[in-house]
């Protein structure tokens, strides 16, 4: 049976890529997870993405990261500061 894969979104329009579900969904909970209480650069959120993930999953966790974290912010589940240096969290209902 083949796997459920998912069409990520990009911010700024450009063609999404073609992912497995599962690792879309395991970076989706630690992206989530880790902006939950506090906004985080793009370096301490994946710090916390690797330390999170080390030795639990296959494949890159800066490339997978990297584009989840691009369809979050296309799909308006999570945005940047305009501070700076710039931040990250989740956008208010």
């Amino acid at each position: 049976m083949a796997k459920e894969k998912i069409l990520t979104k990009h911010p700024l329009g450009k063609s999404g890529r073609n992912i497995d579900g599962q690792k879309y969904d395991t970076l989706k909970k630690a992206i989530v997870s880790a902006l939950k209480y506090r906004e985080l650069t793009h370096s301490e959120l994946f710090d916390q993405l690797h330390n999170k993930l080390k030795n639990k999953f296959s494949g890159s966790v800066s490339w997978y990261g990297e584009t989840v974290k691009l369809d979050l912010e296309a799909r308006t589940m999570i945005e940047r500061t305009s501070s700076k240096p710039q931040k990250y969290r989740l956008k208010p209902n």
